[in-house]
């Protein structure tokens, strides 16, 4: 499947997004299309790449405009340079965004123009400091002073504030206009203009000073401009996450060539390359330490707040800081393929995609805007029928249209996801998309993985035990040369235990079972005791020895010659519990969620693991398929439940979950197969997951709440004339910022063993 990013300049509300949306979902080729209003980016999937001129042209006729956006760059750099409202008459995000097009060969569609006129903070300030004399009136008449400026001054000063500093809103609203459908700026330009208009008529046409509303059309302006200045500050602080993960990512890194060090671009360096790490400096790239040992400062990429040891042989992140020793570091991955790219990548695809609450606010905001106009008609029309006069009709009608607001309801959802995403990867969560977020709040039953998700993942071959009449040096050469090459755990104890391996031929993974090889032209099977059955060998001759070996809690698998159907012996394993799992087993029992343990271990061994934790309910002896059956009959049941598991066995199961939970020491296939993947290997991030799901889930909640009853309450009180157009702006402003302020408060979460 293709996927691009493209940066959209324009959007101002909820239903801005599902024009846009309609737009590039018309475009030939195009299955699937995402629009964030927060990030103001758009993600389009399609079977064979679509030509960017396509989609740039189909995003002009909806009326806004469309640029590339490189892989790997955070939608915090878009924020930063353009926000909603503004992002086309800014001079200075039109110079960045227009730089950034051109810099791909993307040129701005035909007709459009960047208009005049200052933004940001330039356009409140001056917005205010043409307004303030206009409401200064009204704030004298507080204190008993009756003073009044001159009509034709009030004109002077309300004209560059309706015309200037608002012609975004002209222009947005018009876009939206001719492509038959409505948004935050057309109800801001028509009420505006209703009010401006309806001050010049009576003061072209009154004989005496009459009563102008000069200052409610600027005022309202102001306001909203204010707001969407506030807004964009917010969104900021929405996507610090990203920016800085996207700080850790170093310029320069010095590689050993030729018996020299010498400094590079990070673009030039190659895998394979040896690069030096000073103590202080930050790592260049992800690899293999080959020389040097010393603390490694993770913080920022796995949550780990102490720095780690690392020696020779160990794996270490690009980004991460060394500590006190001189580190010689094998690069493994570069580019897109390092360990910060991906992470960046998937906190960019969460922070992307839609959670399916929002398609409920979508739907909203389809109708929102044409039903506020009619709303204001039906006030016009009622008022005046009503013997109102034309006057107070025009200004009720213009409050329902500057009370609306359907930027909080597009803000509500993202902003909280947003949020969510980035404080969760700032403690080693990284949740690949906005469902898994929203999913994870219903969890009632967590399914674990034994080996390297509760254990260490580290085995040692405790007991070695060959059958009747076989040398146990041969029986461990034997059990080596099967497992050459595997980097299974238990097979790495294997090898570790073995002297000098012999050499093995056809070797073949059983999934599940075990792996079997020829050696000395023997065809030689070694797995658990399912393959053993399976293969018609008898075990009794060690079958109560194994039984000791399990009841203690070891691992135990069996080797035998397949072709004469022949024991010749045991092997038994010893892997110790993560010291965090039986307290993250108890927090999870705590906010009531059951747990299941699914293991392809023997019942014994299973039996003791999940003793010592406490887990609810033990299955032992399971192959992958039997994980995958057993949670998609929890769910079945009724259970919303997770899967935590980090191997290539562990993927059916992590697919077939409502969330997939992958530890990132684990496989890359497991990591792909889940919804959320944990930075570093400790059972204690299950339930932050869930408990940062909950609290994200709630902010959705709340801000949905507000949203909602902010127009239900809103919008009636402007029908009957008992909200001014002013305070009406003012409230319409601050909503949205309200909404993101409320998710921002995400921010200060942290697990509860950290706090």
């Amino acid at each position: 499947m293709n996927q691009q990013a493209i940066k959209i300049e324009g959007m101002s509300c909820a239903s801005c997004v599902g024009r846009v949306e309609r737009a590039l979902a018309a475009v030939p080729g195009v299955d699937k299309v995402s629009v964030n209003l927060a990030t103001e980016m758009a993600r389009v999937e399609s079977a064979e790449p679509v030509d960017f001129a396509v989609l740039a042209q189909a995003v002009d006729k909806a009326g806004y405009q469309a640029l590339p956006s490189e892989p790997g760059v955070a939608p915090a750099a878009a924020v930063a340079t353009a926000t909603s409202g503004e992002a086309n008459t800014a001079p200075a995000a039109a110079t960045v965004t227009n730089a950034a097009a051109a810099g791909s060969g993307a040129v701005s569609p035909p007709g459009r123009r960047v208009l005049p006129g200052p933004s940001g903070g330039l356009a409140v300030l001056l917005a205010a400091l043409f307004s303030l004399p206009l409401l200064l009136p009204m704030l004298l008449e507080l204190f008993g002073i009756h003073w009044m400026l001159d009509g034709r001054l009030q004109w002077l000063l309300a004209t560059p504030v309706q015309f200037w500093l608002g012609a975004r809103f002209y222009r947005a609203g018009w876009l939206a206009a001719r492509a038959r459908s409505g948004n935050m700026d057309l109800l801001v330009a028509i009420g505006t203009s209703a009010a401006y208009g309806l001050s010049v008529y009576q003061l072209l046409s009154a004989a005496a000073m009459p009563h102008l509303y000069f200052e409610a059309s600027s005022v309202v302006i102001t306001l909203v401009l204010l707001g969407k200045w506030l807004e964009a500050r917010a969104k900021r602080q929405t996507t610090a996450a990203i920016r800085a993960l996207q700080t850790l990512r170093p310029e320069s890194a010095r590689v050993r060539r030729d018996g020299q060090d010498v400094d590079v671009a990070i673009s030039d360096v190659l895998v394979g390359d040896i690069i030096v790490i000073r103590p202080g400096e930050r790592i260049a790239a992800d690899g293999v330490i080959t020389e040097g040992a010393s603390h490694v400062d993770e913080a920022l990429i796995t949550g780990e707040s102490l720095p780690v040891a690392r020696h020779a042989g160990e794996r270490v992140t690009g980004g991460a800081i060394n500590g006190e020793g001189l580190l010689l570091v094998r690069v493994t991955a570069v580019g897109a393929e390092s360990t910060l790219a991906r992470i960046i990548r998937l906190v960019e695809d969460a922070q992307a995609a839609k959670a399916p609450v929002q398609h409920l606010v979508d739907r909203v905001s389809a109708v929102f805007v044409p039903v506020v106009l009619v709303l204001a008609l039906l006030t016009f029309a009622g008022w005046w029928l009503a013997g109102g006069g034309a006057e107070q009709a025009i200004i009720n009608a213009v409050a329902v249209l500057v009370i609306a607001c359907p930027c909080a309801l597009g803000l509500a959802t993202p902003a909280a996801i947003m949020a969510g995403t980035g404080v969760a990867a700032r403690h080693g969560i990284l949740i690949k998309d906005a469902e898994a977020l929203e999913l994870a709040h219903r969890i009632t039953a967590v399914a674990f993985d034994k080996t390297g998700t509760l254990t260490e993942g580290q085995p040692s071959l405790a007991v070695l035990a060959p059958a009747p009449g076989v040398d146990e040096v041969r029986l461990l050469a034997l059990a080596a040369a099967v497992q050459r090459g595997s980097e299974h755990p238990l097979a790495r104890a294997v090898q570790q235990a073995a002297a000098t391996p012999l050499k093995a031929a056809d070797v073949s993974a059983l999934p599940g079972r075990g792996v079997a090889a020829t050696v000395d032209g023997v065809r030689l099977v070694l797995g658990s005791s399912r393959l053993m059955q399976e293969q018609g060998i008898a075990l009794s001759a060690l079958a109560a020895r194994a039984g000791e070996l399990e009841r203690a809690g070891h691992t135990i698998s069996w080797l035998a010659d397949a072709d004469a159907h022949q024991l010749l012996g045991l092997l038994a394993f010893g892997d110790r519990i993560k010291p965090q799992a039986r307290a993250a087993i108890d927090v999870l029992h705590a906010m009531h969620i059951e747990t299941i343990l699914l293991t392809g271990d023997n019942q014994g061994s299973a039996n003791t693991v999940g003793k010592q934790l406490g887990i609810q309910r033990v299955n032992a002896n399971m192959l992958p398929a039997d994980k995958a059956s057993t949670v998609a009959a929890l769910k079945g049941a009724g259970s919303t439940i997770a899967m935590v598991g980090d191997g290539i066995n562990d993927a059916p199961a992590l697919a077939a979950a409502d969330v997939g939970i992958a530890m990132s020491s684990g496989t890359d296939v497991a990591m792909h197969a889940a919804g959320i993947t944990l930075m570093r290997g400790d059972p204690a991030l299950v339930a932050a997951a869930i408990q940062i799901s909950r609290r994200s889930y709630n902010k959705i909640r709340q801000n949905l709440f507000w949203a909602f009853i902010y127009n239900l309450i809103g919008i009636p009180l402007a029908a009957f004339g008992l909200l001014n157009p002013m305070v009406a702006g003012g409230a319409m402003a601050l909503s949205s910022v309200s909404v993101i302020s409320n998710a921002l408060l995400l921010r200060r979460w942290k697990p509860e063993n950290q706090q």
